[in-house]
């Protein structure tokens, strides 16, 4: 093979030079003793490169990243077998989801070790293995399962999982990048841009069914009361699939954290067993005998006294982690010894009792104690490192050998303490040492904890600053990691450079939540550092960056998220002339729009029109208008709106896909459309006004962006409304809602719950329809939203109404009409006095004296005034409707006539329309 071939093999992702290659085989031939001059096992070919000379065998399966490998396990016999028939389950296409359940020290590691022992011995599935980590995963999207996922791409037939990844789950694979070659980076970057929550999970889902397809997949995520939200939610995702797949997923987890984090997994887990859809497999404590078995097990031959079983159990009640070290300090003590070829107790039991510390965290403190002073270095710079580390990193931080280290590390696992050897590992600078990890995170936490102060933040530190250098130009991939250690070693500048990376990696895979927790401890952060020149800017890309996370959170209204443009208004005028002033005029005039301040909206969106013409960008230009768009559309200026709402969508249109430049809370073509849909209705265009509808769902199909879906579904169901259609607003509204179940949808549940409880209540099933409608306007309302409330009070009222309750909606109406006044909100004012004069009629409906027709008249006759002053012919005509019907009834049959043909005739599509066909019967009536 030659050094360029094993430089791309090895190292796809390195620039790398031969150097690489042949320090490698140097080291090689010095771990295996082979002679350059007389070789057995590596022979050099000149300069061109490398063979491989001695006898090969059939290689056995690399071994599932067992943690515990050789260790003794006893009392599980029944959950084993409990794993292989939901096992055998999966291999029939019928996915299984298994949550392994218990305390830390209780053996779930040791039990899953043991089974993916037993599925690797059959050479068949695949097996994918990550772990969250307490330090940085809980905030880092995806962690444990991009883990599992590029160690099965590392191991042998990987090659084909990233084939399928690549096909199936771009996305993810993207977020592998040592897995590929620079130009296939690139090409793969250029390919993906746009990456949703729920494209992530469906390409995942997908990928899943693939792998699956060809040969089961054992995937097993450790530790799961440290993960992210993401993570869970493709938990939910892949158990919820009916489609077959031969996967069996396994989870860990200890209950008691989870319950006192307040940690969402509790939630997900009851969901899905609700639903039938994941199993759980509680371990519980080891019993008298079972210990008794495992102590025989561990000392063949022996005369231990019967009473040793009962005084560990009592000492430990049953822990098998506890059981374990209370042994291994037994012997270690020498109070249990080798005499004549056979192990005795060298003590009384009650010496034992009295002997055995009373926690198992004292008794992993006092095997720590007895290491040597360079172990103990070894294991406290390891402990800061994390849950896995390579030799490399706890060498450079001790300013020792890789060698030396590496030589300790193996010591210690081959004495089965505290650590387990994982394997060889390359770094991006073309370091290669060995991996190990700790055999329980519980051995972990103790070191960690028992380290002073100041020595852990310098351990931190070094660990950031080794890692920095390493990772070079691809520091960004472990951003979470290294924002951890220089928080943790108090390098704050560069903690808060980091929180900023590892939020704009969790943006890119759709994660809104985990970018939040980032960027509001890099604001923390960032307070706690002088005010030097280069800290407004700093935090400016911070708040502005913060602003459409907290949108997808919280809504578009919430306080918090007024809170971070309203900061980052201000810093703008400190710094100056800054890429980041048009996205922070245009997030603050979102929030402003979405709480019907109206004003600032307009003058915001203006400033966005100034900035974006003075610049000549086409993506800020369309932001623009559609800024200036929605105001005007809400202002009730509809040829306003829709001049600007068509340039949006033909500047939309040009563009080849969305760009990343300006942070996306939904698609702006959709929104268009949405807008432009209902402006075109109101103008007297509804068959156009479907058309735009129907073009933005298909967008929003293709984008499949969470936030434009639930959008879209909202959008649609609100235009179903303007035409009267109450099957489809109902099935558009339940399809928005099906889409709003994410935490941070509450803007579009609300909508989706009130337009849904609108449908039934017109459909008949009134008291049910207006308690959803109740619902949905109270929780809109509470994330801070003010627009759209006339309208939605008019719906209401109108509702009210069907039940008979005339008098109930007024009252609505009243509000609805104030609120309109107030906010300068009229888009929907028309329909406030047309229904306001409904509502009378049918309260007076006997008593219809000449003031009370006289009042109803008015009524109408406002409505069509000020339908006719904005443009909104379909909205003149339901008024115009509404007044010949009453003086129908009044015996001015030509006078109405007259008033209806003529609004009727200035049509020129929708006919079959339900409004449309009402005045036309109308029409017919009055002949």
């Amino acid at each position: 093979m030659t050094k360029e071939e094993l430089i791309r093999a090895v190292w796809p992702s390195t620039s790398g030079s031969e150097a690489l290659p042949k320090g490698c085989i140097r080291e090689l031939r010095r771990i295996l003793g082979d002679d350059r001059a007389a070789p057995r096992f590596i022979e050099s070919m000149g300069r061109r490169g490398y063979r491989f000379i001695a006898p090969v065998a059939a290689a056995a399966r690399p071994d599932p990243g067992l943690r515990t490998p050789g260790v003794l396990l006893v009392g599980r016999e029944a959950e084993l077998g409990q794993l292989q028939r939901w096992q055998e389950k999966a291999l029939g296409g019928e996915r299984q989801v298994v949550f392994v359940t218990g305390e830390p020290g209780i053996g779930k590691t040791t039990v899953v070790d043991a089974f993916l022992q037993q599925v690797a011995e059959t050479g068949a599935p695949w097996i994918a293995r990550g772990w969250c980590s307490e330090q940085y995963g809980a905030g880092e999207a995806y962690l444990p399962v991009l883990e599992a996922l590029g160690r099965l791409c590392r191991e042998t037939g990987g090659e084909r999982v990233i084939t399928l990844l690549g096909q199936h789950a771009p996305r993810w694979l993207v977020q592998m990048p040592a897995l590929l070659g620079d130009t296939d980076l690139e090409a793969l970057q250029r390919k993906v841009k746009g990456a949703t929550r729920e494209r992530m999970l469906r390409e995942m889902a997908e990928a899943v069914e693939a792998l699956t397809a060809e040969a089961p997949l054992v995937l097993v995520l450790e530790d799961l009361q440290w993960s992210d939200y993401s993570t869970l939610d493709l938990i939910s995702s892949l158990a919820q699939r009916r489609e077959p797949a031969r996967l069996l997923l396994i989870g860990t987890y200890r209950p008691a954290d989870v319950i006192v984090s307040g940690h969402p997994l509790k939630a997900v887990k009851h969901e899905l067993q609700a639903h039938g859809q994941c199993e759980e497999l509680p371990l519980g404590f080891l019993t008298v005998a079972e210990i008794s078995r495992y102590l025989a097990a561990r000392f063949p031959r022996h005369r231990l006294p019967a009473e040793l079983a009962q005084t560990v159990h009592r000492r430990t009640d049953g822990n098998p982690l506890f059981m374990v070290n209370v042994v291994q300090y037994l012997v270690a003590q020498q109070l249990i010894a080798e005499v004549a070829g056979e192990c005795r107790l060298k003590a009384r039991i009650e010496e034992v009792a009295v002997a055995v510390p009373e926690s198992l965290r004292q008794l992993i403190a006092m095997q720590i104690d007895q290491l040597t002073k360079e172990e103990r270095d070894v294991l406290d710079a390891a402990s800061v490192a994390g849950g896995e580390f390579s030799a490399a990193t706890v060498a450079a931080v001790l300013e020792r050998k890789i060698e030396r280290v590496e030589q300790q590390c193996e010591e210690l696992a081959r004495r089965g303490q505290f650590l387990g050897s994982i394997g060889m590992g390359g770094l991006p600078d073309g370091t290669v040492a060995g991996r190990y990890a700790f055999s329980h995170t519980l051995y972990q936490q103790v070191l960690y904890d028992r380290l002073a102060a100041a020595r852990r933040m310098r351990l931190h530190r070094r660990i950031g600053e080794y890692q920095e250098v390493t990772y070079g130009e691809r520091a960004g991939e472990i951003a979470a990691e290294l924002a951890v250690h220089f928080e943790r070693g108090q390098d704050y500048l560069r903690a808060v450079r980091y929180h900023r990376h590892a939020a704009e990696n969790a943006l890119r895979r759709s994660a809104h939540r985990e970018a939040t927790a980032y960027l509001t401890k890099g604001l923390e952060l960032l307070d706690t550092l002088p005010d030097t020149p280069e800290r407004a800017p700093q935090e400016l890309v911070l708040q502005t960056t913060l602003g459409p996370a907290l949108m997808a959170t919280e809504g578009y209204a919430a306080p918090e998220v007024g809170r971070a443009y309203t900061r980052a208004r201000e810093l703008c005028r400190q710094v100056g002339d800054t890429p980041q002033l048009f996205p922070m005029l245009r997030g603050l005039q979102r929030f402003c729009l979405a709480r019907a301040q109206l004003q600032p909206a307009g003058e915001l969106g203006e400033h966005c029109l100034r900035l974006a013409e003075g610049a000549a960008d086409a993506e800020l230009l369309l932001e623009a208008n559609l800024a200036l768009g929605e105001r005007s559309f809400f202002l009730g200026e509809l040829d306003t709106a829709q001049a600007h709402l068509a340039r949006a969508i033909a500047l939309h249109d040009r563009q080849q896909r969305p760009s990343p430049t300006l942070p996306i809370v939904q698609d702006p073509g959709v929104a268009g459309r949405f807008h432009a849909a209902l402006v075109l209705w109101l103008l007297g265009h509804p068959d156009q006004a479907l058309q735009a509808s129907q073009e933005m769902r298909a967008i929003a199909q293709e984008r499949s962006h969470p936030f434009t879906l639930a959008y879209a579904g909202s959008g649609a169901a609100i235009l179903h409304h303007f035409r009267r259609e109450e099957g489809l607003v109902q099935q558009q509204a339940e399809a928005a809602l099906a889409q709003s179940k994410a935490p941070g949808f509450a803007l579009f549940l609300a909508q989706a719950t009130f337009l849904r409880g609108w449908a039934l209540a017109v459909q008949g099933r009134g008291e049910e329809g207006t308690a959803l409608m109740r619902r949905g306007l109270t929780t809109w309302l509470a994330t801070g939203a003010e627009i759209m409330r006339p309208y939605y009070l008019a719906l209401l009222a109108e509702a009210y109404g069907k039940l008979g309750q005339a008098k109930e909606g007024r009252t609505l109406l009243a509000e609805a009409l104030a609120a309109a006044h107030q906010t300068g909100e009229r888009w929907w004012e028309p329909e406030l006095h047309r229904l306001r004069g409904e509502l009378t009629l049918e309260s007076n409906a006997r008593k219809l004296g000449p003031g009370l027709r006289n009042e109803v008249e008015e009524c109408f006759r406002q409505a069509m005034e000020t339908a006719h002053h904005q443009g909104a012919k379909s909205l003149e005509l339901r008024a115009v409707v509404s007044l010949s019907r009453l003086w129908q009834r009044r015996g001015e049959k030509k006078r109405a006539r007259q008033m209806l043909a003529d609004i009727y005739g200035s049509f020129s599509e929708g006919f079959e329309t339900a409004d449309l066909r009402e005045a036309r019967s109308l029409l017919e009536d009055i002949g």
